[in-house]
């Protein structure tokens, strides 16, 4: 699902081949690694909170073989550059920050006057029909002791909060828009696969030797309400925000 939005993302960018551009939650580095050989005259730094995802990066995207392709570790809330970016960038990775005000202040002090924000996040609503099939069986007595005090993992909003916030931080917006789409699973075990790989804040917080337990009685909620269908595919809603902007 991360490389579909990457594919739309990249599509909608109309790179010359000189620009500087900034990837913020860069994960992987792939998406990152994509851009970069689209400027091939240009500079592109991906930024991730995670110090293991950025040493991935890395070693999987040395500079050897790309020269023009830097990964630093940087929170998102606090981006340290200052008019080094003509593009600033993200994609699948802002709904995992708790203060979406701090990364669009900081984006605009990253970009050169006239530069472009381009963001792709999930929206409100995303996946909702799957925190059901969680809230349901974080209520029963096997697995609720794991979720007290739970705090808010993800943050889904929707266009109305950013044309608030965008000229709040010098940004003119371009269009916000929500799109509507599907996650499609071809089978129960690429499903469990996403549910153990995305819905990390849930699934940590069941000890190792239960996990499998809990991914498979979420999913059982789940597949209870929304079963495959006649191809035994099984398919999820999801909610995409896309932000664009100019600075000032």
């Amino acid at each position: 699902m991360q490389h579909v939005w990457a594919r739309e993302l990249l599509a909608g960018l109309a790179l010359r081949g000189t620009e500087r551009v900034l990837d913020v939650g860069c994960g992987d580095g792939w998406v990152t690694a994509q851009i970069a050989q689209r400027v091939p005259h240009g500079r592109v730094v991906g930024v991730d909170i995670s110090a293991d995802m950025i040493r991935h990066a890395r070693a999987t995207f040395p500079s050897a073989r790309f020269p023009n392709l830097h990964f630093q570790e940087m929170d998102a809330r606090n981006l340290q550059f200052r008019e080094a970016f003509e593009v600033v960038l993200s994609n699948a990775a802002l709904h995992w920050v708790d203060d979406h005000p701090a990364f669009l202040r900081g984006a605009a002090a990253c970009l050169v006057p006239g530069g472009r924000l381009l963001v792709f996040c999930g929206g409100h609503g995303n996946a909702q029909d799957v925190f059901l099939a969680v809230r349901a069986t974080l209520r029963q007595k096997p697995w609720r002791d794991f979720f007290r005090k739970l705090t808010r993992p993800y943050f889904f909003y929707d266009p109305s909060a950013y044309a608030r916030w965008l000229p709040d931080q010098g940004l003119t917006m371009r269009a916000v828009r929500v799109t509507h789409t599907e996650a499609v699973f071809p089978e129960r075990t690429a499903l469990a696969g996403w549910f153990r790989t995305t819905w990390l804040p849930y699934t940590q917080r069941v000890t190792p030797a239960a996990r499998e337990d809990f991914i498979t009685a979420v999913l059982d909620h789940y597949l209870t309400q929304h079963p495959p269908n006649a191809d035994g595919q099984i398919r999820v809603k999801m909610v995409r925000l896309e932000i664009d902007g100019v600075k000032c």
